[in-house]
């Protein structure tokens, strides 16, 4: 028998923080609280970050060498085991073309964006657009994040367009 077993026959009887009897005794309820929640974040924006990179067909490796973020550390990530900095979203979402501020708002950096967000600032603020341009760039854009929503919905069809007989 080796002396590896010392520490794992210690922490047995300390599994659930119960060491008289009482669920929850000898921890800090006030604390598991924000740290599930914190938890549920890394596993929110790391599942979030790998349906970005199998949407985009990029490969673990690959998202890391484009991030610049090593491989362990970004599957770590992935797995909702560690919880990255706002710098380290940053390049992923370089790595995934995508908005810094999307992979900040699903790690709970930034409050929500507005519906739409900056696209349709953008659109609505350029003065080299017609009214009928931006228009027609609303409703394709809006369009587009539709599909997305009803793609992403389990348990919906998205929309076929309709057949004129």
């Amino acid at each position: 028998m080796t002396g590896k077993s010392d520490g794992a026959e210690h922490r047995d009887d300390d599994v659930d923080g119960d060491r008289d009897g009482r669920p929850g005794a000898g921890t800090d309820e006030d604390a598991t609280g924000p740290m599930d929640k914190m938890a549920d974040l890394g596993r929110d924006i790391g599942s979030y970050i790998r349906q970005q990179r199998s949407s985009a067909k990029i490969s673990l490796r690959q998202l890391s060498k484009l991030a610049g973020v090593s491989n362990p550390y970004l599957s770590q990530i992935e797995r909702g085991v560690r919880k990255p900095s706002a710098e380290i979203l940053q390049q992923i979402a370089k790595g995934l073309r995508i908005s810094a501020e999307a992979l900040y708002v699903q790690a709970g950096i930034l409050d929500d964006l507005p519906e739409g967000g900056p696209v349709l600032d953008a659109i609505r603020a350029d003065t080299e657009l017609s009214e009928r341009q931006k228009t027609v760039l609303l409703d394709v854009y809006e369009s587009f994040r539709r599909q997305n929503r009803e793609e992403s919905t389990p348990g919906t069809e998205p929309e076929q367009p309709h057949a004129e007989e």
